[in-house]
């Protein structure tokens, strides 16, 4: 096992411990959303929009989007009126 990983956290790659998890890309990266991921006021997709949890395991080459929720379910996808 290598004893670092590169990772990308909304397109900007970076380097941590192997063995990190989604958790610990957070704190080192984008620290202002942890809190805010933890209380579900933001979220964290995989490169393909997949809501990832925060105790998730990284490999290598993973790509991570985080950003805060506002108007748009985790995967991304914009909400629609089911009565238009």
């Amino acid at each position: 096992m290598p004893g670092e990983i590169r990772i990308f956290v909304n397109e900007r790659g970076h380097t941590l411990p192997a063995g990190a998890l989604v958790r610990d890309a957070l704190r080192t990266i984008v620290p202002e959303l942890l809190p805010a991921c933890e209380a579900g006021e933001a979220f964290v997709t995989d490169g393909r929009g997949i809501p990832l949890l925060l105790e998730a395991v990284l490999e290598s080459g993973a790509i991570l989007r985080a950003a805060r929720g506002g108007r748009r379910n985790p995967a991304g996808a914009p909400e629609h009126d089911a009565g238009a």
